[in-house]
């Protein structure tokens, strides 16, 4: 059985935690996360079990690895890489595998280097793995449409489109994507940095680099989806005029043609949503998923599915391009590496 840490008992971490008491083969021996509001009291009512587990949660990972040795940390704290290295840093360095849902450090490589290089450089030190994974950046907008161009004998032209109704999201990601605002608010954001999907830069590059394609221009644009009609969730309860979401694309051109477009539209009420790939070439594909692929549970799913591929991977930083397909793990394992412990 595989022992694992869940660092981090957020929206997504929660989801993480419930889901392993499913998992046959995966073991929860430990929590982390500084919230002092949750430290020192029973993961299974701060993670919304309602029962006890006899996991207490701790402030820090050394705290943690009392509780037992462990073969992986489950990371889900936050999507900016300046803010989760030093995480990654000590967990690494205490010799366990990481799995995180950071959306910067799906593809560091080109945006983040130098971190990426500490690392990748610290981990092959240590003898562990690190992968940064999630439903998008990690899978339907990137892995996903790789994997489509498996069956290509020529790539022309890529577009993805991921349509997302957040109707059906956590309360994070409505505030994340600008609910409520005016749209003079949501345009300072914009130039301020804190608004727009983390990521959709990273799914960009890491397709651009697996297909060895360069661009004499790569534009972006970030833009509010405004409501024509009052929009009410759980959450939320949004006026006509004001702010319901962001629809967000990047675009690379080579001698003027466009070769790679992905857009992500996330908002309240979203019309048809869905997942959309196109793949222009020899032969030509198109792959769509109706309602598109769930983004909370497909997130937690991917996380504890790359467990086992982690686990099997050579040491240093990896991107999901460069490991094994993930699949649905339904029963125990045997695997090829452990932790140091």
């Amino acid at each position: 059985m595989i022992r694992a840490i869940q660092y981090g008992v957020g929206a997504i971490g929660s989801r993480v935690v419930k889901a392993i008491a499913e998992k046959p083969w995966l073991k929860l021996i430990g929590e982390v996360d500084v919230d002092e509001s949750k430290v020192g009291r029973d993961l299974g009512y701060v993670a919304g079990l309602n029962r006890e587990t006899g996991i207490v949660v701790s402030r820090d990972l050394s705290e943690a690895l009392k509780m037992g040795e462990a073969d992986v940390v489950l990371h889900t704290t936050s999507s900016w890489l300046r803010v989760v290295e030093p995480q990654i840093m000590e967990i690494v360095d205490a010799g366990l595998n990481v799995v995180s849902t950071c959306e910067e450090l799906s593809y560091p490589w080109r945006r983040n280097p130098e971190a990426a290089r500490r690392i990748d450089e610290a981990a092959k030190k240590a003898g562990v793995t690190v992968l940064g994974t999630g439903v998008n950046p990690g899978f339907v907008l990137d892995t996903l449409i790789l994997t489509l161009t498996g069956v290509c004998l020529r790539v022309d032209r890529i577009e993805g489109l991921r349509v997302v109704n957040a109707s059906t999201r956590r309360y994070p990601l409505q505030r994340k994507i600008g609910s409520g605002m005016t749209v003079k608010e949501f345009q300072r954001a914009v130039r301020d940095g804190r608004m727009g999907h983390v990521g959709l830069r990273e799914s960009f590059d890491m397709i651009a680099d697996s297909l060895s394609w360069s661009f004499d221009r790569v534009d972006e644009t970030i833009e509010p989806v405004v409501a024509s009609r009052e929009v009410v969730t759980e959450f939320f309860r949004v006026k006509p005029g004001r702010v319901v979401g962001v629809s967000q694309s990047i675009r690379g051109l080579s001698n003027g043609v466009e070769r790679l477009k992905l857009n992500l539209r996330m908002y309240l009420d979203a019309e048809n949503p869905r997942d959309l790939i196109k793949v222009e070439g020899v032969p030509n594909l198109e792959f769509e998923v109706k309602g598109g692929i769930p983004g909370d549970e497909a997130t937690v799913a991917i996380t504890l599915n790359m467990i086992p591929r982690v686990l099997d991977a050579e040491p240093g930083l990896k991107t999901m391009k460069e490991l094994s397909i993930p699949i649905a793990w339904l029963k125990e394992l045997s695997l090829k590496k452990r932790s140091r412990f």
